[in-house]
């Protein structure tokens, strides 16, 4: 009888540690739920030095604020995906191409390495991916290794494209995600260099598509300096030049001037851009006095939505009913 009571009141025990674990759940924060499945990953405190010194891809993406742990692991796992499937194909490729004996050497360690992938964990397969500590909220900045430069443009178009055909389901916390194909420092010199290089890769890849003649259009965002804060820049700085970037107008002759560089014979067209320029001031933490650094991308009409300005494509297309839903 004893023994009878004794269960019983384990019994009790356990429910009621279980309806106090289901209430504690509901009261977490969405990224406090996942995070015993999926670890978030730790800040490269490295990143700000290397990115001052030296010119890297990634991704940034906007969120929610307060969300911004949740976009990072929603995040995580949309791009291992892509970033692993064009690893891969890059693989066949070059396999195919190598008819000799090394080729064959190079399928079986390909078979060796995929049998390894399908057994790590998310955070091994995009560890190649650097979170970047930002000070603004609603943003996630990634960034690959100053040496790897990924097709990050085409990375994007797949995740676009997955999402419209139903095979990727529609993000919850992830807005939209810029494909980063370069940064550098808020330097006119600097800034011309990287939109010079950029547009001429744009070029080659699409000669037959644009022809001769390019429209183009500039997207300038400086989320991560307010006008007050530019204000005290100009005043702090000894050179007046520094910071002549952070004029818009500026900004924009400097890009357009660099696109007509490439293709003399191009126009500016804001509505139906072929390609896009996109500048975003990237709200870095730990960077010096008198110093910003920006994103650069150029990007086919494809990826990108002219209204109400120039930016990436939201990756939800209703992103206004989707915030309804979230609250």
């Amino acid at each position: 009888m004893v023994e009878d009571e004794g269960k019983k009141e384990e019994v009790l025990t356990q429910g009621k540690d279980k309806e106090e674990g289901e209430e504690k759940s509901e009261e977490m924060k969405p990224w406090e739920q996942h995070s015993a499945v999926i670890s978030i990953p730790r800040y490269d405190y490295n990143a700000t030095s290397s990115l001052l010194a030296n010119s890297h891809s990634g991704f940034l993406i906007t969120c929610p604020i307060k969300r911004e742990k949740s976009a990072t692991k929603e995040a995580i796992g949309i791009l291992e995906k892509y970033i692993d499937s064009d690893h891969d194909a890059k693989r066949r490729k070059t396999c195919v191409e190598d008819a000799d004996k090394e080729c064959d050497g190079a399928r079986e360690r390909a078979a060796n390495e995929h049998v390894n992938s399908e057994s790590s964990t998310s955070m091994e397969k995009s560890d190649i991916l650097s979170l970047v500590k930002l000070t603004r909220s609603g943003l996630v900045l990634f960034k690959f290794p100053f040496d790897k430069s990924p097709p990050i443009a085409d990375i994007v178009s797949q995740v676009f494209q997955s999402l419209e055909s139903g095979i990727l389901k529609s993000p919850l916390w992830c807005n939209r995600i810029l494909p980063i194909q370069g940064t550098c420092c808020l330097d006119e010199k600097e800034l011309k260099k990287i939109v010079t290089k950029l547009v001429g890769k744009f070029m080659n890849s699409r000669q037959k598509e644009t022809g001769n003649t390019v429209k183009f259009a500039v997207g300038y965002n400086r989320r991560g300096i307010e006008e007050t804060e530019m204000k005290n820049l100009r005043k702090s700085s000894s050179d007046s030049d520094a910071f002549a970037l952070l004029d818009r107008n500026k900004c924009f002759s400097v890009v357009a001037a660099a696109v007509k560089e490439v293709v003399p014979d191009s126009m500016v067209d804001l509505k139906n851009p072929e390609l896009s320029v996109l500048v975003e001031v990237l709200p870095l933490s730990g960077v010096p006095d008198k110093t910003a650094i920006v994103g650069v991308s150029v990007l086919p009409r494809a990826l990108v939505s002219t209204k109400p300005r120039l930016c990436i494509k939201a990756l939800v297309s209703d992103t206004k009913e989707m915030n309804k839903k979230k609250k």
